[in-house]
């Protein structure tokens, strides 16, 4: 997988993703990491990019012409790569969405600042607009990052082990079960009696109930969309929640 983020912050990219497990991911060449810096193609001495909008109103407006020409710069090693703009407007991110990047050979990000960029370039070059949710960041760095972090998880090799990421959170529409470590006992807290039992039928039993007890308290709507087995709905009757109670 290869990423390359067109930014006015280069060395934010680099910092956030060259460390932990992207970072060796990095150093081992299964992933490649690149931020080109949106000044470089301003085309003036001072490095602006950014003007006022037409028609008035408050804040600044990124210019069209550096951001294609940045763009233009990664071709043609990124020329039918898809180009994620970072927007409260797009789709929400889901793990459905990482999934789907992640059958991608390149992925290029386009971070927005000031009061966003000129609608003809989003227009020129996007391919997808990508929201993590209702709130507004400064900058798209951030959004990108949490992106590729996602999205770096899912590519082979990058995780140690395949499993690591197949019983997580979200990877069958429900929460993760519980997760317990060494000492058997802390804070006066036992670790449930049936994980120490080395009977691995039960273990994973055990894990999907608990998966669904909390996915049913704390996100409900997702059990809207999970697949669901007939046992785990009788086991849900049994604890008194039902499908439709959740709606």
């Amino acid at each position: 997988m290869n990423y390359h983020v067109l930014t006015l912050f280069p060395e934010m990219i680099l910092q956030g993703l060259n460390t932990s497990i992207i970072g060796r991911a990095i150093e081992k060449g299964i992933l490649s990491l690149e931020a080109v810096n949106i000044r470089d193609y301003a085309g003036n001495r001072y490095g602006k990019v950014d003007d006022y909008p037409y028609g008035g109103g408050a804040g600044l407006v990124m210019q069209g012409q550096p951001i294609y020409d940045a763009y233009q710069s990664l071709l043609p090693k990124a020329e039918h790569a898809r180009v994620v703009f970072m927007t409260p407007q797009g789709r929400p991110f889901t793990q459905r969405v990482a999934e789907e990047l992640a059958q991608e050979e390149n992925l290029v990000f386009l971070c927005g600042h000031y009061e966003g960029i000129d609608e003809r370039v989003i227009e020129e070059i996007v391919t997808d607009e990508i929201s993590l949710g209702d709130f507004v960041l400064t900058g798209g760095e951030l959004a990108a990052i949490t992106i590729i972090d996602a999205v770096s998880r899912l590519v082979p090799g990058v995780l140690g082990k395949e499993e690591s990421f197949e019983d997580e959170s979200f990877s069958e529409g429900l929460l993760e079960y519980p997760q317990y470590t060494r000492p058997p006992v802390f804070m006066g807290r036992e670790v449930p009696e049936v994980l120490l039992s080395g009977h691995h039928g039960n273990v994973a039993k055990w894990r999907r109930e608990q998966a669904l007890i909390r996915t049913a308290k704390k996100r409900p709507d997702l059990l809207k969309k999970a697949v669901l087995t007939k046992q785990d709905i009788a086991f849900l009757q049994k604890q008194g929640i039902t499908i439709e109670e959740t709606e």
